[in-house]
């Protein structure tokens, strides 16, 4: 399975350690997610998506987690590996 919702647990900024910097631009996106139609009606629309980027094991998969656990909603994972096992084999 490429693509999986994960459940268990919902992770939040309180989980994740030194994201002061980062944290209240993220707060726009929880807001957003929270509350879409209320930017609707002011004729504001979602960017399709936030890139993070870093190498590997520096929490960007854990901050994704924690954008959708403050905003409540569900966090799918994908494996960039597993698309190109699906393409190639």
């Amino acid at each position: 399975k490429p693509i999986e919702m994960e459940g268990g647990k919902r992770t939040t900024f309180a989980d994740v350690a030194g994201i002061d910097e980062v944290e209240g631009e993220l707060n726009d996106v929880v807001d957003f997610l929270k509350h879409p139609d209320a930017y609707r009606a002011m004729g504001a629309k979602m960017p399709r998506g936030v890139l993070l980027t870093g190498p590997p094991g520096t929490g960007k998969t854990l901050l994704a987690r924690a954008v959708a656990g403050e905003a409540n909603v569900p966090f799918f994972s994908a494996s960039a590996s597993e698309f190109i096992e699906m393409i190639v084999g």
